[in-house]
């Protein structure tokens, strides 16, 4: 029997490889992401190559009710989903006090409260057939502050927490829990984020490998999937002082 994947944010980048990914192995998909034109070019791309069954679910995660319409709508299709990515999720550059904040709160919601929604409501599910996986796309963002992209930074922290604490909680189950910690990556993020400019992103990862070694590491059950160009920051961060760190980190992030 396919496997069936729910892919949050899988209208382009590391989202969209992903779902090309799953496709090719046989898997079933339920797409999610804000804009119909995008999904509905990658269900007919995907439908056409690989044979299998695609769900288009056109939702804005931003809204604090939309995971849990999501989850309606998947049980009303009487869906039964094997693997959760929750991989949508975004940035924006700039003194936190300075910013948007709308902005700023739809950020915390798509990157936080989607992904920790979608998460509970799906896993019960998980539980109860002790069998499925679950992979968060976080950031090597994760590991440390991030000044001028504070509250980025931040969520990504949770995303690995929250994602670390579940694993150790099903680790006596056949259910794994793994975040993908990508370093930059050539998709949209940059430019939405206001990052584009900056030296983070002068080079970048293909979202196919990032995409790939996810998929794959979750596979493993791997607990941390470091991927890219970012990977190195994990050495770096064992011998340097923090304040050495954040220093070195708001100098890269202007633009």
């Amino acid at each position: 029997m396919s496997k069936i994947a729910l892919i949050t944010g899988a209208s382009s980048g590391i989202g969209r490889e992903l779902s090309r990914i799953h496709a090719s192995r046989g898997g079933d998909l339920i797409i999610v992401a804000r804009g119909d034109e995008n999904l509905n070019n990658l269900k007919q791309e995907l439908q056409k190559k690989y044979s299998c069954k695609i769900y288009v679910i056109v939702k804005d995660l931003s809204t604090p009710t939309a995971s849990q319409e999501v989850y309606d709508e998947v049980k009303s299709q009487n869906l039964d989903v094997d693997y959760l990515f929750n991989n949508a999720g975004f940035g924006g550059q700039g003194y936190f006090h300075e910013r948007d904040w709308e902005k700023d709160l739809a950020m915390i919601n798509v990157n936080i409260l989607a992904l920790t929604t979608l998460t509970r409501l799906f896993l019960p599910g998980f539980v109860k057939k002790n069998s499925g996986r679950i992979l968060n796309t976080s950031s090597s963002a994760a590991l440390c502050p991030g000044p001028l992209q504070a509250v980025y930074y931040a969520t990504k922290a949770y995303v690995t927490s929250f994602s670390n604490a579940l694993a150790a909680e099903l680790n006596e189950t056949n259910i794994t829990v793994s975040a993908l910690m990508p370093g930059a990556t050539n998709t949209k993020f940059a430019m939405t984020s206001g990052m584009s400019k900056s030296v983070l992103f002068k080079k970048t990862s293909k979202p196919y490998d990032i995409a790939l070694m996810g998929y794959n590491g979750m596979l493993e059950g791997k607990l941390n999937i470091f991927a890219g160009i970012g990977s190195p920051l994990v050495n770096l961060l064992k011998f340097t002082p923090r304040r050495t760190i954040i220093k070195i980190i708001k100098k890269r992030q202007n633009v």
